[in-house]
């Protein structure tokens, strides 16, 4: 955490990942169904499913691992606390006996609880330097102080760290004051909360409710560490929103959409407007909605037998029936008839007549002896099977259990069987030469909004092109593709069967977690599913439990699903940008977004120039989301994933950026919104109601604000592809004499990567890239002592070069930048 102060002769920075050429993207590269209104939210689960979303809190990171390896599901609702982590579990009365086990404190069942504005809570531009000595060693720094408004409320956020975080005991403590506008007093002061992720110390943060913008800010630690710093503005000024545009059409999506009725859409639309849109289909097919026929016979105890089909339900194992007889006579040996679909198994009889099966034996003749009408058998979970088997009271119907409909599911039936999955691309120029936007939503099949997010923006572009000169710029300047579902199978089971399913229903599991009690619990979680800072690998945040919500699945890309981002983006190359859209956290992010929990050691971070990029793109997307209705994304909840949120193992984003050079964003929508009622930030859903109070949570208004920022990050990518103007930079304070040791840096008059050597080599792609004091921070410092010349170039995120520089060529131009900054001898 210390600031880089050395002589700058022995300074040698190395980089951050292996660069690759900068034109190829990020420096760091790495027939319509119905359209009525279904089921409003979670709490709409089966009574036979005894689920129910509770609101509770972990004592820390370590617990939280715990607690989601045992097969949790705590992925969303996640908050930093001054005491540890709160959030929202869905779970079962029984479940909830084994949190508390588990030390886990269990607050209630409040789904709307608020979060206390007191409780703990881009880099250029936003962050705040600061103010110190030339020369001094800050034990203090702020990294940001954000001011915003939301729905008449104004609210400060501060971030800051002290070099002596770390420490164990005495923990360093830290005070916050601000002053009341220009020219007044620091006062107020108050107590900031510790973050500490992983074991590590992160840095002091808080989001505090103020009446007035305050100018600046004082941070003192307990050990007597001071920094002041200027507070900015957070998401505001925005640029009015295409919405703005009177004859603009949007509002075209009035309710939840399930996998079928998204795909006909996406189809309708690539008929309805063929200049401008197309159906890519991707090669690999899901599992799809469907499942072996399955019974537990016989209780849980030793003697209880699981059995499933050979055959899928819908294709004939549900007509299979399985009965256990009993019949009169001794020594009898075990045997199975089989008439139809009838399978019959005859118990064996002891010497005195008694019954003599157990259910291993049982297991093992249904497998050889069913005439191939039962795929599996086996004792009941980690049983031995050495229970005596009882006859049943006759035949027991083998079921898929795919036919109990859930209360609220919208009419008709599933297609079973594999999907292939349509991608929606639109563009007027789908010729390769336009940047590729990737929207990728519902990869986690309980989280509607997305869906209907996504295909809100497609209405958008397609209904606005001839009238609106802002989406006709959009359409001719990008090619964009829609996966309005990833997880059409999962998501087909959240509407249908069980509404927090979170995978796909692919089941990976042996035969102690093969027993239809445990389907709700089947299935891999596509974004885990990835091949960098996998699971795999040893990163965290993905589970090698087949009936854990964050499963990894059996290897890398195991799924379908997953298969087919890596061949869309393959085929496609000129796809630059992608968003993964998920829901309620409220929060965008970038990489890094995986860590080794031992040392908390991310995967490479994108290099500094890379990472404003992501900032200044995040701002203008949230800027269009707060238009809508003042929903704000807080500072705290935006940057890399696993520095805001957690770290998610073999996640997509990390993927495409790393491997293709892909600026992939993730994004939860939904999350908290400030309720001006009550005072308070309140969460929301997975399944909210469609419609609701404007202050609180919606799945309308979340699906119109946030296709809002989407049409925005179409825009990013609209003048990405057009930017064709060399950055420049400047070092701070350059050439010129000095009295004694100076502090120097750089700044870039847009996001770019700058490199530089001090040793009088000319740079290269192979020098030293500037890089940040800490995470989330502005760019290092350098502390010069000596006499030392800087040579560098910066690139901007489009690849242009400073004074069109060509690092690759050796030539006599040398037209890269130079300064010389000369200390006086004493």
């Amino acid at each position: 955490m210390r600031r880089i102060q050395r002589r700058i002769a022995f300074l040698a920075l190395p980089a951050l990942v292996a660069g690759v050429f900068v034109t190829t993207g990020p420096a760091g590269a790495d027939p319509t169904g119905s359209t009525a209104a279904v089921g409003s939210g979670l709490s709409q689960l089966e009574n036979r499913e005894q689920a129910r979303l509770v609101h509770i809190k972990l004592a820390g990171a370590d617990m939280l691992d715990k607690v989601v390896a045992a097969g949790f599901d705590l992925e969303h609702g996640l908050k930093r606390v001054p005491t540890g982590i709160e959030g929202e579990a869905v779970v079962t009365a029984e479940q909830i006996t084994e949190l508390k086990a588990m030390g886990v404190e269990v607050l209630g069942e409040d789904v709307g609880f608020a979060w206390s504005d007191e409780a703990d809570g881009g880099i250029q531009g936003a962050a705040a330097r600061a103010a110190q000595p030339s020369g001094h060693e800050a034990t203090v720094r702020i990294a940001r102080a954000d001011w915003f408004t939301t729905k008449g409320q104004g609210f400060l956020y501060v971030e800051a760290r002290t070099t002596e975080g770390q420490q164990a005991a005495p923990i360093v403590g830290m005070q916050l004051e601000n002053d009341s506008g220009k020219g007044t007093p620091f006062g107020f002061a108050r107590t900031m909360s510790r973050f500490v992720d992983s074991g590590q110390y992160m840095f002091h943060r808080n989001l505090f409710k103020l009446d007035a913008r305050p100018n600046q800010i004082q941070v003192t630690s307990s050990t007597g560490g001071v920094a002041t710093g200027f507070v900015s503005n957070w998401l505001e000024d925005a640029p009015p929103p295409l919405t703005a545009n009177p004859s603009y059409k949007s509002d075209f999506v009035d309710g939840y959409r399930h996998p079928q009725q998204l795909y006909s859409r996406a189809k309708e639309i690539a008929r309805q407007y063929p200049d401008i849109a197309e159906i890519v289909y991707l090669p690999n097919q899901t599992n799809g909605y469907q499942r072996k026929a399955q019974a537990t016979i016989g209780g849980t105890g030793q003697a209880a037998v699981v059995v499933s089909s050979a055959a899928w339900g819908h294709e004939g194992g549900n007509d299979v029936t399985v009965e256990f007889a009993d019949r009169p006579g001794a020594d009898l040996p075990l045997a199975v008839e089989v008439a139809g679909k009838a399978v019959r198994v005859l118990l064996a009889k002891g010497a005195s007549g008694g019954l003599a099966s157990t259910a291993t034996q049982v297991a093992d003749a249904l497998r050889a002896q069913s005439q191939g009408l039962i795929d599996r058998a086996h004792p009941y979970r980690t049983n031995a099977g050495t229970g005596i088997v009882a006859p049943t009271a006759g035949p027991v119907a083998l079921t898929d259990f795919l036919d109990q409909k859930r209360v609220g599911a919208p009419e008709g039936e599933v297609p079973r069987g594999p999907v292939t999955i349509p991608v929606l691309r639109i563009g007027k120029h789908r010729d390769g030469k336009k940047p590729g936007v990737l929207i990728q939503a519902q990869d986690h099949a309980r989280e509607w909004v997305p869906a209907t997010t996504s295909l809100e923006s497609a209405e958008r572009l397609v209904h606005n092109y001839k009238s609106d000169k802002e989406t006709k710029k959009i359409v001719d300047n990008t090619d964009v593709f829609f996966i309005l579902s990833n997880n059409p199978d999962g998501a087909n089971y959240s509407f249908y069967n069980f509404a927090s399913q979170r995978r796909n229903m692919t089941n990976h599991c042996p035969d102690e977690n093969a027993d239809p009690a445990r389907r709700n619990s089947w299935g891999v979680d596509l974004n885990r599913n990835y091949r960098v800072g996998s699971g795999h690998d040893g990163y965290a945040g993905g589970s090698t439990s087949c009936v854990s919500d964050t499963y990894q699945g059996p290897e890398e890309l195991s799924e379908p699903e997953s298969k087919n981002i890596i061949w869309l983006v393959e085929k496609y190359s000129n796809i630059k940008f992608m968003m993964s859209v998920h829901s309620n956290g409220g929060q965008l992010f970038w990489q890094p977004g995986a860590y080794i929990a031992d040392g908390r050691i991310t995967t490479p971070r994108p290099p500094l120039g890379d990472e404003a990029f992501y900032w200044q793109s995040a701002a203008r997307i949230l800027s269009q989301v707060k238009a809508h209705r003042e929903t704000v994304v807080t500072p705290e909840n935006v940057g890399g994933s696993s520095d805001v949120l957690y770290s998610s193992a073999g996640n997509v984003r990390e993927d495409l950026y790393h491997t293709y050079g892909i600026y992939a964003f993730g994004w939860e929508v939904g999350g908290s919104v400030y309720n001006p009622a009550t005072g308070n930030w309140q969460g929301g859903s997975f399944q909210p109601a469609w419609e609701g109070n404007p202050n609180l949570v919606s799945g309308h208004a979340e699906t119109m604000e946030y296709a809002n920022g989407i049409m925005e990050m179409f825009r990013v990518a609209a003048d990405w592809g057009k930017d064709k103007k060399n950055p420049t930079s400047q070092l701070i304070p350059g050439d010129g004499k000095y009295r004694g040791p100076v502090d120097v840096h750089f700044e870039t008059s847009e996001p770019a990567t700058i490199y530089y050597t001090t040793d009088g080599s000319r740079p290269t792609l192979e020098s030293p890239r500037y890089a940040a004091t800490e995470f989330r921070e502005p760019g290092q410092v350098f502390h010069v002592t000596e006499t030392t010349t800087f040579r560098w170039f910066s690139v901007d995120s489009a690849g242009n070069i400073e004074k069109n520089y060509d690092p690759t060529k050796n030539d006599k131009r040398n037209n890269y930048r130079t300064a010389t900054i000369e200390i006086a001898k004493k």
